[in-house]
């Protein structure tokens, strides 16, 4: 039996072979319907298989002989078929031919067989001594199954369709499915063993792979005859990993005896051969031995490619091929395998179309579109061998195929031989595409562009435009060979497109010598130069190259007409700098631009000359002013450097020689600033692109006409020459970097803006149509200022201040004469100060008269400053000064800076005005210099008992300190009878910062007290610091005006403390309070005062309280009453009580109060006081804590009694009861005598920590 494809393992059947064919058709159809379950050795998965099998007539030569463990042959069970069912029939012959059967399988070693019995009734009734059913099969059992009676089945009535008869067919067919699966399961586990055993002995002398390879080849058959499709092409996959590492090790020195045999020259190159299941001639040649490397790999691509389109895996066919061809090709190389030139470039074009044909035919269209990324490579890879067969047998050329070229292509004809049967009624087999584009160079070219187009397409669509891209300049090449220039510059330019925008810098300099050469024969001037000036600048190119494209440069620059290039092939620009480095002049002033170029050119280059235009504009720089203009305006992009230099970056498309000109243009922003046109003070800044034209525009896919390299480099703009511009003449660029120093124009004000550069080389212009960052400087026109500024952070008035003139000159020239001319005031006088007045070299003039202070100026140029110092004083007024509140026209009030507002000092302001005449304006100029009376002062009258004093408190409210001497206190009436009487010691004192001086005076009068007195303080003073002191004490007055009030003490008060021996911390002390009656009320006096007569003598009821604000004394008892008052002089009244001392030390006494107690019907008699002068004495100071609650509270705290006035007096009145009310004694009535005194209050004697209160 010989195995083809598609045969079913061989099932044996002897016995009556009548019975048998009777039984073929049903059982070979029962047989694989059900599945059955097949577990393997080794861990492996089980699987479910259906059992089909090959039933052939027993014939003792097919049995296998020793040895011989072929399972494409091997009978996996042995069927022996009888119906006898009369017992002598079957001693006769029937046991006799079993005893021969089973004596031939134990002679082979065949042990997996089944005896089949077959009963019909209807033969029962021909036979009418036979036995009972069971005695034939009983016998037969007991003479040939005594240990395996499962080997006999019987089968009843197989034709008939009862039930019996389903019963005996579905336990028959089960039998025989579970042996026959046993019978596989343990051959087939032999034979992987012995396989096994076999490639272990590789390395052994004599070990053939094509031995091994047949062997292995068996067990994939036989998994594929059980559909086990997976488990087979793993068979073939191992023989090819195999295969693939001897390869390997051959290339490394380590090579196999047997693979000399793959090393033979190749002679035939026809293809692979995917339209057979298997390549019976291939097959044969490899269990030969004779097989080439190609025959191998072709045989067994062809058995995966089978399998693969059996387990529906079609795209990882064309993957698979795509490897073997480049594989085969390495391991020929590898193998120093002989091979024809361009055999193989043929061998692997009809592979590629044999197994794109093999796809096509087992898929339809639709799935062939949607899958084309797995087809796309081998339409490429078919392309290229085309390509290069068309080179190799001369059908590329301009001429056509020489007689060489055609002896070639005929034997490479000849190694293809015969078309195969499968192909030959096929109009577009591999076999005939190859032979007819090999025929002409018409059909040739048909064909190339045929596949050309139809891989680009592919590309296009599954978006991968690089390697359609890639094929296209495959096309361009072939069009530049074919004279062709036109139809080559499109994919050329493709293909530029892409490199440079992946930055490929060696595929951009590969593709641009391309793309010169079509330039150079389409005869495109203006391109050419324009791609070789980039060649030049090549650093991927020999120096050899870079000169000659260079020397064409040079050689047209010397010829009509001028052509216009990009600045970016020819100069890198590194840097620019700008003296001064501000880049911010005046009018006329002088600005240098130092350019750093980097010269890309293999040689040294004489430029005529390098030029950059100029935009002007007044936006930003103009009249505005120097104040406006100081903000440096080089360098807006994030290059700029502080010190004037504008950096450019190296990824631009001016530094870059072509390799970022695809990404977009760079942002060109522009600083924008919107300043009050009064002071110029900036109230908004912002950035504006002034190139959104270029960014926002739509990029076209296809090349732009006048740029034909679009991609590589921006398009040349011719320079303006009407437009301003930065010239240098005549410099010789040197290769490397260079420096050229460029002049700026400065006569207009405004904005100069660098927009272009351009360098030319005789005819040849090479132009930068942008610079960026952007490079710009200012050229201002400021008109003259005149500011006067403090030198001390304040002006103080009454002393000489020096005040700092300074003159900006602007675009104005001070000539000889002219003069500042200031108006005095009489409050603020102009000094001269020789010290201070000097303007460099020249001695400053100031001449004063009543009116005017003229100032002459020394001759200045334009664009110059002066500066110079003058004294100023301001007089302080002799009244309290306050000044005016300033409002504007709408009547709102005038808020000063912060810088000048004193507030938190206390300082008085006194603005003053001066008006000045300058020569360069006929309008005067109006400066308000702020001063501050460093002094504040306030007055206080004083009584004790009937003297009157006036003190005057100085307060020095300023930084600085001063010396005060002679303070004088004088009456501006001289008719008043009253004397002013100095207590003062000192005639010079010194007044520090921040601190007070207090003068004093005693009043003296004849016979009454003046009703107003109107006095007039004065001194001197000067800065400690002065160097002179006598001429340097400026005069301070305060005036004041004050009514006076004659009232006298009514009441005296004064404290005793005495004790035993003396006071004591915890001890109590006794407290004796006087109360005395200083004179009897006047008549008005009288009537304010609540009086009762009792039996003729009339009294006034005070009330008193002795509270201790520090928490010295504790009171004991009663600490306050009301007592009535004699109204008479001298009357007294004593009040005892007791107090304890908390600490030990000199403690101040206990203070009293004192308020007047009248009746519920009583008028209050005190009005409030609205004179602004204070009277005051010692007793005001007690006063001022009368209606202070917390002072009865700390007494209360250590159990006083609280009388009436306090709290029950307010809820008595909350209930509307007529209460008694208390009324306080005005200014001078009440003097305390003891105010002031201490007593010395002793520790408790045990006590070892001691608490002195010093005050």
């Amino acid at each position: 039996v010989s195995w083809r494809a598609g045969s079913l393992p061989p099932l044996m059947c002897a016995g009556d072979q009548s019975l048998f064919t009777s039984l073929y058709t049903s059982l070979a159809q029962q047989l694989p319907r059900e599945p059955m379950e097949w577990r393997r050795s080794y861990g492996r998965p089980p699987k479910m298989i259906h059992l089909e099998a090959n039933f052939v007539q027993f014939k003792e030569e097919l049995l296998p002989k020793d040895g011989n463990r072929a399972l494409l042959t091997f009978p996996f069970l042995h069927i022996y078929w009888t119906d006898c069912c009369d017992t002598e029939m079957y001693k006769a012959s029937v046991k006799d031919d079993m005893l021969r059967w089973q004596s031939t399988l134990r002679l082979h070693g065949s042990v997996d067989w089944l005896i089949v019995v077959v009963e019909s009734e209807a033969k029962k009734k021909n036979k009418t001594n036979i036995l009972p059913r069971t005695s034939i099969v009983d016998k037969i059992r007991n003479d040939f199954c005594n240990k395996q009676s499962d080997r006999c089945v019987v089968l009843s009535d197989p034709l008939k369709e009862s039930s019996r008869s389903q019963d005996s067919w579905s336990s028959f067919l089960t039998k025989l499915r579970t042996l026959l699966l046993m019978s596989f399961t343990k051959n087939l586990g032999r034979f992987e063993d012995d396989m096994r055993t076999l490639r272990e002995k590789r390395t052994e002398p004599g070990w053939s792979f094509c031995d091994y390879f047949m062997v292995q080849e068996e067990l994939a058959f036989v998994f594929e005859m059980l559909q086990q499709f997976e488990d087979a092409l793993v068979q073939y996959d191992e023989l090819d990993a195999l295969f693939t590492q001897y390869v390997l090790n051959f290339g490394a020195g380590d090579g196999a005896n047997w693979l000399g045999s793959f090393c033979a020259p190749v002679k035939r190159w026809s293809g692979l051969l995917l339209r057979r299941p298997i390549d019976m001639e291939k097959r044969e040649l490899i269990q030969l031995g004779e097989a080439s490397l190609l025959d191998l790999r072709s045989y067994l691509f062809s058995r995966q490619c089978t399998l693969l389109i059996f387990l529906q895996r079609p795209w990882e066919v064309t993957q698979r091929a795509l490897e073997l061809l480049h594989n085969c090709v390495q391991e020929l190389r590898l193998l120093e395998v002989s091979v024809v030139q361009g055999a193989l470039d043929c061998w692997v074009f009809l592979s590629c179309l044999e197994v794109l044909h093999r796809i096509e035919g087992c898929c339809d269209r639709a799935q062939l579109e949607a899958n084309c990324s797995h087809t796309v490579g081998l339409w490429t890879y078919a392309t290229e061998k085309l390509k290069s067969l068309g080179y190799l047998c001369g059908l590329v050329a301009e001429k056509g195929p020489t007689s060489e070229d055609l002896n070639r292509t005929v034997d490479l004809l000849a190694g293809l031989g015969e078309e195969r049967p499968e192909t030959v009624n096929s109009l577009q087999s591999p076999y005939k595409k190859l032979n007819e584009a090999l025929s002409s160079v018409e059909a040739f070219e048909k064909h190339y562009l045929e596949l050309s187009h139809a891989a680009m397409e592919m590309y296009r669509a599954i978006g991968r435009m690089r390697s359609s891209r890639l094929i296209g300049k495959s096309l361009a090449e072939f069009y530049m060979k074919k004279g062709d220039p036109e139809r080559a510059e499109g994919f050329l330019d493709d293909s530029l497109r892409s490199y440079v925008a992946e930055g490929w810098s060696l595929q951009v300099t590969h593709t641009r010598k391309q793309m010169a050469e079509c330039q150079k024969l389409l005869q495109q001037t203006e391109d050419y130069l324009q791609t070789s000036a980039l060649l030049a600048g090549d650093a991927n190119l020999p120096e050899l190259e870079r000169k000659h494209f260079c020397q064409e440069i040079l050689t047209f620059a010397s010829q009509p007409p001028t052509v216009a290039l990009s600045m970016a092939a020819f100069a890198q620009l590194r840097q620019m700098q700008f003296s001064p480095p501000g880049a911010v002049v005046h009018v006329g002033a002088a600005l240098q631009l130092e350019l750093h170029v980097r010269c890309l050119m293999p040689v040294a280059v004489q430029v005529e000359q390098l030029a950059a235009t100029l935009h002007f504009s007044l936006e930003q720089g103009g009249a505005r002013g120097r104040a406006g203009s100081t903000q440096r305006r080089t360098g807006q992009g994030p290059q700029g450097q502080g010190d004037g230099v504008v950096l450019f970056p190296q990824g631009s498309p001016l530094a870059g020689a072509g390799m970022g000109a695809s990404l977009p243009p760079a942002l060109e922003l522009y600083e924008m600033q919107d300043r009050s046109p009064s002071d110029s003070s900036l109230n908004s800044t912002g950035v504006v692109c002034k190139n959104m034209h270029l960014l926002l525009r739509r990029h076209d896919s296809s090349a732009s006409l006048d740029t034909p390299t679009a991609g590589a480099l921006p398009a040349a703009v011719a320079v303006d020459d009407g437009a301003q511009m930065l010239r240098a003449r005549n410099i010789t660029l040197q290769p490397g970097d260079n420096s050229i120093l460029f002049t700026a124009p400065t006569g207009e004000p405004g904005s100069y803006t660098l927009r272009q550069l351009c360098g030319s080389v005789g005819r040849v212009q090479f132009v930068q149509s942008h610079i960026y960052p952007v490079v710009q400087y200012e050229v201002y026109s400021q008109e003259p200022q005149l500011t006067i500024e403090p030198l001390s952070d304040n002006l103080l008035a009454g002393i000489p201040q020096k005040v700092k003139f300074t003159i900006a000159t602007g675009h104005y020239s001070v000539k000889k004469g002219d003069a500042l001319q200031l108006s005095n005031t009489d409050s603020m006088p102009i000094l001269h100060s020789s010290c201070c007045s000097r303007v460099g070299e020249h001695a400053l003039s100031v001449q004063s008269s009543e009116k005017v202070t003229s100032i002459s100026l020394p001759p200045t140029p334009p664009y110059h400053t002066l500066e110079f110092q003058l004294e100023v004083l301001c007089h302080i007024p002799p009244t309290p000064f306050k000044p005016d509140i300033e409002r504007l026209t709408n009547g709102e009030v005038r808020h000063r800076p912060k810088s000048h507002s004193h507030a938190d000092n206390g300082m008085i302001n006194i603005d003053q005005k001066v008006s000045i005449d300058c020569p360069w304006s006929i309008y005067s100029t109006l400066i308000s210099l702020t001063f501050y009376v460093p002094f504040k002062a306030k007055h206080s009258i004083l009584s004790a008992g009937k003297r009157k004093y006036i003190q005057v408190c100085l307060q020095n409210v300023s930084d600085t300190n001063f010396h005060l001497v002679d303070p004088v206190l004088t009456e501006r009436q001289p008719t008043t009878p009253v004397e002013l009487l100095s207590l003062n010691a000192k005639t010079q004192q010194t007044v520090c910062s921040q601190q007070s001086v207090f003068c004093l005076w005693e009043m003296r009068w004849v016979k009454h007290l003046p009703l107003c007195l109107q006095c007039a303080f004065s001194a001197s003073f000067a800065p400690v610091s002065a160097s002179d002191a006598r001429t340097a004490f400026k005069p301070y007055r305060y005036e004041f005006q004050h009514h006076m009030e004659e009232k006298h003490h009514f009441f005296l008060f004064s404290i005793t403390l005495y004790s035993l021996k003396h006071c004591r911390t915890g001890a109590l002390c006794g407290l004796e309070v006087s109360i005395t009656r200083q004179a009897e009320p006047s008549e008005t006096e009288g009537e304010e005062e609540e009086s009762t007569e009792i039996e003729g003598l009339r009294t006034t009821k005070l009330m008193y309280e002795v509270v201790d604000n520090s928490s010295n004394w504790a009171v004991c008892g009663k600490s306050s009453g009301v007592v009535s008052m004699p109204v008479a002089a001298s009357a007294t009244h004593r009040v005892q009580m007791e107090v304890m001392p908390l600490f030990a030390g000199y403690l101040p006494f206990p203070n009293i109060k004192v308020f007047k107690y009248l009746p519920h019907s009583a008028v209050p008699a005190i009005q409030p006081d609205t004179d602004s002068c204070l009277e005051n004495d010692t007793m005001s100071l007690l006063d001022k804590g009368l209606d202070d609650q917390g002072d009865t509270a700390s007494i209360r705290s250590r159990g006083s009694v609280h009388s009436v006035g306090s709290g029950e007096q307010q809820r008595e009145q909350q209930r509307g009861l007529p209460m008694p009310r208390l009324e306080p004694f005005s200014p001078g009535q009440v003097f305390y005598w003891s105010q002031g005194r201490q007593v010395l209050v002793l520790p408790v004697t045990d006590e070892h920590v001691m608490e002195v209160n010093v005050t």
